[in-house]
C-alpha cells in the first residue's frame, strides 16, 4: 500500500440514533463491548494505516479521551468543527493536514472492510482523481445506487429507492488532496451533493467494487445487527 493516511469522519450527532444512544458521539456508541470506533480503528490497523486525521465535532472532547488509547498505534491529528460543516465542509478542512499526495476518506459509524492495499492499487492504475468504495447489496431502499460502466467509471448516482440489487457507496473514498483546490466551495457543504454529483461529468470517479463486510449503524436496526455481528 503506498497511501498510509486516512480522513476519519466523527462529527455527526446521531440523531436517528437517539433512542439507543443519547449521550456519546455516535462513533462511541458501545457495540459488541467497544466503542463502534474501536472496530474501524482495528481494521484501519490491520490494513497498514498509520495516520489518521480526525474529523470531529459534536462532544469532540469524549472521542479525542478515547483515542488517547490508541497514541501508540497510528500518528493522530484533528480537525474540529465549531459548528456542523456538513460532509464536504468538515473533509475541507481536514485535508488542510493531510501530508501526502492522497489520502482516504472514511466515516465513523460504518464499517467496511473493503481491500484498500487493492483499491489504492487500482486508484493509482485508473489515475482516478478520485475512486469510491462500493459495496454490492441485495433487496434494500435505505441506500442510493451507484452506476458504473464496463470500465469502473461511475456514471451516475441515483436516489434512494426499494431495489433488488445493485452498488452503493460504501463510503470510503480514496482522493487527491489537490482535488478540491481548483472549485471554490464554501466552508459548509455537502461532499456527496456539492461535489461528487455536481462534478460526476467533470473528473475522473472511479468505482471499487468489495463484496466484503459492511455495516452502517445509522439507524437503530443496523446497530442491534453491528452488535451481534461483530460479537463473533
Amino acid at each position: 500500500m503506498l497511501t498510509k493516511e486516512a480522513i476519519v469522519l466523527a462529527g455527526g450527532l446521531g440523531t436517528r440514533l437517539q433512542t439507543v444512544v443519547s449521550d456519546v458521539p455516535k462513533a462511541l456508541a458501545m457495540v459488541a463491548g467497544q466503542p463502534f470506533l474501536y472496530h474501524v480503528l482495528q481494521s484501519l490497523k490491520q490494513q497498514g494505516i498509520s495516520r489518521l486525521i480526525f474529523s470531529l465535532g459534536y462532544k469532540h472532547q469524549l472521542i479525542e479521551e478515547y483515542l488517547w488509547e490508541w497514541k501508540d498505534d497510528f500518528e493522530m491529528a484533528f480537525a474540529i468543527e465549531n459548528e456542523p460543516m456538513g460532509t464536504g465542509g468538515g473533509i475541507k478542512n481536514a485535508l488542510k493536514q493531510v501530508e501526502g499526495e492522497q489520502c482516504f476518506i472514511l466515516n465513523a459509524d460504518t464499517l467496511f472492510n473493503a481491500d484498500l492495499s487493492a483499491m489504492d492499487a487500482f486508484h493509482q492504475q485508473q489515475m482516478a482523481d478520485l475512486t469510491i468504495a462500493l459495496k454490492p447489496l441485495k433487496n434494500f431502499d435505505r441506500y442510493g445506487i451507484v452506476l458504473i460502466d464496463d470500465l469502473n467509471n461511475i456514471t451516475a448516482f441515483k436516489e434512494k429507492q426499494p431495489t433488488h440489487a445493485g452498488l452503493i457507496n460504501g463510503g470510503i473514498y480514496l482522493m487527491n488532496k489537490q482535488l478540491f483546490d481548483s472549485y471554490q466551495f464554501p466552508d459548509k457543504f455537502s461532499f456527496e451533493k456539492d461535489f461528487l454529483e455536481t462534478h460526476l461529468n467533470l473528473l475522473h470517479f472511479k468505482g471499487f467494487i468489495s463484496d466484503t463486510y459492511f455495516i452502517d449503524i445509522g439507524i437503530p436496526h443496523d446497530f442491534e445487527k453491528a452488535n451481534r455481528d461483530l460479537a463473533k
